[in-house]
Parts: structure tokens; C-alpha cells; sequence
């Protein structure tokens, strides 16, 4: 009982303290500034470091994703590819399928920055079919092909991310291909856009199972088509 007058003072004379302290802040104006200084980039630093590991576990699960197939992910096996515990991997990615989609997402808005200034040039018909002929990005989107079917909420993903890039690909190439004309006749922009994003990624669809008939014929199709209307540097001087 008589301990709680002590314990009660005491209270009053860290309370009194704290007041102190903050009247010294308010009165010389730096106390309270250089706590706050200091907290800033120390959060600015833990936030920086969290979007660093989340982006090296999106590029480890992609690197996976190529290398071995969508089975291989797990977060063992990108934790070990990353370098980090399987439990930091979860606690970014609760999960598996947020880390499929993060993949898609991340890819998706690098391909929409990539294509966005590569159409800007003076090819951009050539910078599309250079673009859709890259077997890197063609496995890839396989691989999420596969995935879809045995998880469910890949497909809209997947799909999303498709009609994203072809509608940026499609607003970007239209004042362009307004003036382009296939064999003498007029043809939609969109249409141009579809054939020259699927036919490669056909091609090499096809290849990996063996079929090659018409793919050479095609391709040189297409070559003759942009000689037409995108001549290549040195045939323009």
C-alpha cells in the first residue's frame, strides 16, 4: 500500500519529464525535427528493400518458369533460386497464385513501356514482329498457358494482361498503319496487329511439336509485306 504514493510520484515525474522535453522541442524547434528526420528514411528504407526482394522474387519465379516449367515453382525452389527463406517468400506472396500474377502483372507493364517506345520509331511494324518473334516471351506465355488449366484465376490474368498489351499496341501502331496496305487492299489495323503478334508465336508452337510445313513460307510472306511498307535502313539510302 504505501509503495503506490511512490509508484503515483514517479508517474508524475516521468510525465513531467516528457512535458519538459517537449517544451524544450517547442521552444528550440529541433528535438522533435530530428526524430522525425531520422524515422523518415529509416521507413523509406525498410519500404525500399521490400519492393527489392518482392521484384527478385518475381524475377527468380520467371527465370524458374523458363528454365523448368510452371510444376517447378514452389516456394522452396524460388526462395532457393532468390537466395532467401521459403517463408520470406510467403509472407510476400500468401499465395502461389498472387506470385503468378505478380509475374504476369510485372511483365506485362515492362512489355507495355518496352513496345510503347519501340512503335515510336520509324519501324514500328518491325519493332511488333521482332517483339512477338522472341521464343523467351513465347515460352513464357506458354508456360502460362499450361498453369491456367489447373489454376483457375490465371486465365483472367492472363487474358487481361493480353487485351492490355494488344489495346496499347493497337493505339500506338493505328496513326501508322492508317496509311499500310496489304497486297493493294486496305486492312484494319487490329487485324495487322493480331496477325503479326500470333503468327511467330504459332510458329514456334508448332515447332515444338514437330510441324514446320508452311512456317518459311509464311514468314517470308510477312518479310515481303514489311520490305513493302517499312523498308529496312539500308534499302531506304
Amino acid at each position: 500500500m504505501e509503495s503506490e504514493p511512490m509508484e503515483g510520484a514517479g508517474r508524475r515525474r516521468r510525465v513531467s519529464g516528457r512535458a519538459s522535453a517537449g517544451a524544450v522541442a517547442g521552444r528550440g524547434g529541433t528535438e522533435l525535427g530530428v526524430e522525425r528526420t531520422n524515422s523518415a528514411p529509416a521507413a523509406r528504407g525498410v519500404g525500399s528493400r521490400s519492393a527489392g526482394t518482392r521484384a527478385e522474387l518475381i524475377s527468380a519465379t520467371r527465370r524458374l518458369l523458363l528454365a523448368q516449367g510452371y510444376a517447378a515453382v514452389t516456394y522452396r525452389s524460388v526462395a532457393t533460386e532468390a537466395g532467401v527463406t521459403p517463408g520470406l517468400v510467403q509472407y510476400h506472396f500468401p499465395l502461389m497464385d498472387q506470385l503468378f500474377e505478380a509475374v504476369l502483372e510485372t511483365g506485362t507493364d515492362r512489355l507495355v513501356e518496352r513496345l510503347g517506345r519501340a512503335v515510336e520509331s520509324e519501324q514500328p511494324l518491325r519493332a511488333l514482329w521482332a517483339y512477338a518473334s522472341d521464343p523467351v516471351g513465347t515460352a513464357l506465355l506458354l508456360e502460362f498457358m499450361a498453369l491456367a488449366r489447373h489454376r483457375k484465376s490465371i486465365a483472367p490474368a492472363l487474358g487481361a494482361g493480353g487485351e492490355r498489351l494488344r489495346k496499347a499496341l493497337l493505339a500506338a501502331l493505328e496513326p501508322a498503319l492508317r496509311q499500310y496496305r496489304f497486297d493493294g487492299h486496305d486492312v484494319a489495323a487490329s487485324a495487322i496487329v493480331f496477325l503479326m503478334s500470333a503468327i511467330p508465336r504459332m510458329i514456334h508452337l508448332e515447332e515444338s511439336l514437330g510441324t514446320f510445313t508452311g512456317h518459311v513460307e509464311v514468314v517470308d510472306l510477312i518479310e515481303k509485306y514489311l520490305d513493302q511498307v517499312e523498308p529496312k535502313a539500308q534499302e531506304q539510302r
